[in-house]
């Protein structure tokens, strides 16, 4: 599949910039997959106004895809069928994307199967390259995106991801059929090697860029490039985000996104207000995500908001050493009642009843 053969009204949204959670694994207590609370969790981002699900990915567990396990097609093929008939039974259009992991013959196996299932893009890790060189990733890269419009993905290396230097970038950027690039480095200096490449490679109007710094969400939004080039400054924005952040409280996501979109279009000052928002982001993102343990709890964590909604049932990984950190728990009650502002839980309460129903 090419850019181009992307619904016209998907791509457009893409390319405003749209909120896309990267979608969590429903579990029973036995750590068997539960297609019920996943479809739960589909028809959830579609109400809540997402313009996408991205599934296969960090949030999803990468051990989907170990043999022993063997959920990756199971699941991809699930909720591609979930998005669908939800989002035709809502009158919408979702991007629907893929992550897709492994060298080079795995990640082809993936993209084949993806594709069959009618998924659109793929959220490119490139972990498994991490002691390749800079030409092995690129070819790797082009062997992707020869098959299917490519997501790039700057994964932080605390979670399993590589520093990729701006040379990598730059050559990246001129990659056909490369449609975004989600930037999760949790670094700003690494981040703005991104935006420089893009500006520097001419793809400032082909390559849409979507922050995935969970903890630097809103300054990332809000915040104009303007990139000195061979060819004059140019200027770029972040336009939306695929995150797992937003696979919580995603209804909340949604209307912060709209907000910020409205403040660029018209051309006002950045009210001071949401500077302080942005901290307040942060500081929940630190509840979810669990740095202070090294992010060991960050799955766990974002089950944990879930499981309070009744989306799903509780918080349990397909790794059983996966859990809530010490003092986790802790740390979600007061970021809810630090900031009832940033929750959804009004909004899920209404519709729960409805998305758990055939």
């Amino acid at each position: 599949m090419k850019i181009g053969n992307i619904d016209k009204e998907i791509l457009s949204n893409v390319r405003k910039g749209c909120v896309i959670p990267a979608m969590p694994l429903a579990l029973d207590g036995n750590r068997i997959f539960d297609p019920i609370c996943q479809r739960s969790l589909a028809r959830y981002y579609i109400d809540a106004g997402a313009g996408g699900i991205a599934v296969g990915v960090h949030s999803t567990q990468f051990e989907i895809r170990d043999p022993e396990i063997g959920l990756f097609e199971t699941v991809l093929s699930k909720v591609s069928d979930f998005i669908d008939e939800w989002s035709e039974k809502r009158e919408k259009k979702i991007f629907k994307v893929s992550g897709i992991c492994g060298k080079t013959p795995q990640a082809l196996k993936e993209t084949a199967f993806v594709l069959s299932k009618g998924y659109h893009a793929a959220l490119l890790s490139l972990s498994a390259l991490s002691n390749s060189s800079e030409d092995e990733m690129i070819e790797h890269v082009k062997a992707v995106a020869n098959e299917i419009p490519v997501i790039g993905f700057y994964l932080q290396p605390s979670v399993g991801g590589c520093a990729l230097p701006y040379s990598f970038w730059r050559r990246f950027a001129e990659i056909e059929n490369v449609i975004a690039i989600k930037m999760a480095p949790f670094n700003r200096y690494q981040t703005f090697d991104v935006v420089r490449a893009v500006c520097d490679a001419g793809k400032e109007s082909d390559i849409t860029l979507y922050t995935g710094n969970d903890d630097n969400i809103l300054i990332d939004l809000l915040t104009e490039y303007k990139v000195a080039t061979e060819k004059g400054t140019k200027k770029i924005r972040i336009k939306g985000g695929l995150l797992g952040h937003w696979c919580v409280w995603t209804q909340k996501a949604v209307s912060l996104l709209s907000e910020v979109h409205s403040v660029i279009s018209e051309g006002r000052a950045i009210p001071s207000e949401m500077l302080t928002r942005a901290a307040e982001i942060t500081d929940s993102n630190a509840a979810f995500f669990d740095p202070a343990h090294a992010f060991a709890g960050c799955i766990p964590g974002i089950h944990e908001i879930l499981r309070r909604q009744g989306l799903i049932k509780g918080t349990w990984c397909l790794n059983p050493k996966e859990v809530l950190s010490p003092g986790q728990s802790e740390e979600i009650d007061r970021v809810y009642r630090s900031y009832p502002h940033l929750h959804d839980d009004d909004f899920v309460k209404s519709y729960l009843n409805e998305w758990g129903r055939d």
